[in-house]
């Protein structure tokens, strides 16, 4: 057990990195967890949820300290820290219409929890920041949000069954609201909320990386999504798909350098530093893609395909456009992710309408 205070955290999204961030939390000792299972709540609140982690176990019938159905049934206790792992999806629900239950009871009886965005894509906390600034109980008060860059291969292979690989990491950092790229300051309370967070993650078995300037290390972490997760979706196969077989790897492998270029573009004219993105991160990103898928036993899908797959709407904004949006704003010719986001969008409104005609 961990020597560190107990904190009670509101967990929202139990897919396959909610459910693994919430056996991390609990592993702590020093977390209790309530974890809002939305989509599946039926499936685990009857046989639990079974984890088949490499690095933690296989656990059946595994639940947090308690879960509830939504988040309007959740508010009932005051949370230090609110851990959202939903989709990033702002044009399906933004996230302060996700949490809009418990914003409306912070600004009258409970103080401001501490936000931690689990979540893939770029601009994902600016929603959050001004709808939890306009929640505040306290004149002037600001939102602490933690951003976070998540590496984990796991996926929700049934409604309360996941796979995990042998790994899980997390960088994390606090939003800062002005573009301000160069702002590697962190204020004394800034770093406590940090190491208070972070701690409890560590106690529970992953590797946490805590940085003053968290965006730039998003904009890397979305160079894989935004080629790799792409690509997997738009064919409908997974990465083995590509390196598996040599002469396709050599035909496709153009292509998502091309890609990763001109997104490293886009970074360039954002103002991150060479230092924070070098030229080598293209070959980086690529190299390390082909060693795993190509091995005989990699059976790890991106979460965009699996999305596809399932019939759930993809993360094509915040992933894809927030890039395309960028170059457009600063003069930056991406001609392969504008197509990308263009094929992405057929597919997302096709999916959109699907999940409108099922209500």
């Amino acid at each position: 057990m961990s020597g560190l205070p107990t904190k009670n955290v509101l967990l929202v999204g139990y897919g396959a990195v909610g459910a693994i961030y919430s056996l991390i939390l609990t592993r702590s000792g020093c977390a209790r967890v309530t974890a809002v299972a939305r989509g599946n709540f039926d499936a685990v609140q009857r046989s639990g949820m079974h984890i088949k982690s490499r690095k933690y176990g296989d656990i059946h019938a595994w639940r947090p300290t308690r879960l509830c159905r939504s988040v309007a049934d959740a508010i009932d206790e005051q949370y230090d820290y609110v851990v959202v792992c939903t989709k990033a999806l702002p044009e399906v629900l933004p996230t302060s219409k996700l949490l809009a239950p418990l914003l409306s009871k912070v600004s009258y009886e409970h103080p401001q929890p501490a936000y931690v965005l689990l979540q893939n894509g770029l601009g994902v906390e600016r929603d959050l920041y001004e709808a939890a600034k306009d929640a505040s109980n306290s004149e002037g008060a600001k939102p602490r949000i933690i951003s976070t860059a998540v590496w984990i291969g796991t996926n929700l292979i049934s409604e309360n069954e996941v796979e995990h690989n042998d790994f899980d990491r997390v960088t994390i950092g606090v939003y800062k609201p002005s573009d301000d790229l160069s702002d590697t300051s962190m204020p004394p309370e800034d770093a406590r909320l940090l190491e208070d967070f972070g701690g409890m993650l560590r106690a529970g078995g992953t590797e946490v990386t805590i940085v003053p300037e968290i965006q730039s290390i998003k904009f890397r972490k979305n160079f894989w999504n935004l080629a790799f997760s792409s690509i997997a979706t738009l064919t409908r196969h997974p990465l083995p798909a590509v390196f598996r077989d040599r002469s396709i790897d050599e035909r496709v492998t153009p292509a998502i350098r091309g890609i990763l270029l001109e997104t490293l573009a886009v970074g360039r004219a954002l103002g991150f530093s060479p230092s924070a993105l070098p030229d080598s991160i293209v070959e980086d990103t690529i190299e390390p893609t082909r060693r795993i898928h190509a091995r005989a036993d990699s059976t790890h899908k991106a979460s965009m395909l699996l999305d596809l797959e399932n019939g759930r709407p993809l993360e094509v904004e915040v992933i894809v456009g927030e890039v395309v949006r960028n170059a457009r704003r600063l003069g930056v010719d991406i001609p392969r992710i504008e197509t990308l986001y263009a094929l992405l969008t057929i597919l997302q409104g096709q999916l959109l309408a699907n999940v409108n005609d099922r209500r």
